[in-house]
């Protein structure tokens, strides 16, 4: 890609005829950004870097286990743990894309991403969220076939029914990832390159750039949050409203905790991937609040991951029955 000027009438041609037009704006495609991470002194960096680095690392165990398990044990391999295992390689993806060059800034200074890095960034970051949003429906939807309709689950839920809701999951967050990353591409931008963020975000992003094509991005984005993150939302709650009105009607105490403590895990999910996803776009944008849009982020981009599989295991029997009985064979 050539990051030289792309503005017809930029330098080169003032430069050719001597002359200084300074009502000219000049719009370049920057060879590199520079991402602005948290606002600490030189002390707490080390505090940041190994609590990222705790984040990271326990997010790729926690994930990869689960992946493991489901692939080795086939008691696991139902539809419940079949979605699970997918969100689990979404969220290694997904932590892969954004911690180790937060970890590499903190621990080197250097602040610098190319380009091509960040479009990059955008991508799998555009392709994980939507893929989750995706995934967590599909999950609601399995929890309320399995409690409001157990009768028909096998039928309804079968492997093939399983197989299309994950290729639609991650399908639908690739069509929505390269659409973004595509329209990121094409943006130029006018002298400012530091991001206020430890990732390339692509609403800053639009407000640095220059280009006549920003106002896409700004139709694109509404639609896309509509389509992946309202719906998707609506849905689950649809869902929840007839698997609590089930459980309800359920005469026994142990029974109905017994149903409940099935989608528990997934309801803790939802609420805290969608909690901080709210919390971090409906909060009102300011100068002062950009710190707390980072502390925010992190929940969103390390947290999460990391806790999803942790919800999961330590809340599920069957999930630390299979895990025991497969260190057995390998310890």
């Amino acid at each position: 890609m050539d990051y030289t000027n792309v503005n017809a009438q930029g330098t080169t041609s003032a430069e050719t005829h001597g002359e200084k037009n300074t009502s000219v704006k000049i719009g370049t495609l920057l060879g590199e950004f520079y991402l602005k991470t948290f606002n600490v002194s030189d002390k707490e960096q080390l505090v940041v870097f190994i609590g990222v680095l705790l984040m990271y690392l326990l997010a790729l165990l926690g994930n990869v286990t689960i992946v493991t398990l489901v692939s080795l044990v086939s008691q696991l391999q139902t539809p419940m743990y079949l979605f699970l295992c997918s969100l689990s390689v979404q969220d290694i993806m997904y932590v892969s894309a954004i911690l180790p060059k937060l970890l590499a800034i903190t621990i080197t200074g250097d602040t610098s991403i190319t380009f091509s890095g960040c479009i990059t960034q955008i991508f799998l970051f555009v392709f994980c969220i939507g893929t989750e949003f995706l995934l967590l429906t599909s999950m609601a939807y399995d929890r309320y076939v399995a409690i409001c309709i157990p009768l028909h689950y096998p039928l309804i839920m079968s492997k093939m029914v399983c197989a299309l809701l994950i290729t639609v999951s991650w399908f639908g967050g690739l069509l929505n990832a390269s659409a973004f990353s595509l329209i990121a591409s094409h943006l130029t931008f006018c002298n400012k390159q530091e991001i206020n963020n430890f990732f390339c975000d692509v609403t800053i992003l639009l407000k640095l750039s220059c280009s006549d094509i920003t106002y896409i991005m700004t139709l694109f984005i509404p639609l896309e949050a509509t389509a992946l993150g309202l719906l998707p939302f609506i849905l689950i709650m649809i869902s929840y409203i007839y698997i609590i009105s089930t459980i309800l009607k359920i005469r026994s105490s142990s029974g109905r905790l017994k149903t409940f403590s099935s989608c528990s895990s997934h309801l803790t999910v939802v609420l805290l991937f969608y909690g901080t996803s709210i919390s971090l776009n409906m909060k009102p944008k300011s100068e002062n609040s950009l710190e707390i849009d980072k502390l925010l982020s992190i929940i969103y981009t390390g947290v999460v991951p990391m806790v999803n599989p942790l919800v999961y295991s330590l809340r599920n029997k069957e999930v630390l029955k299979s895990m025991k009985s497969v260190l057995k064979k390998f310890l």
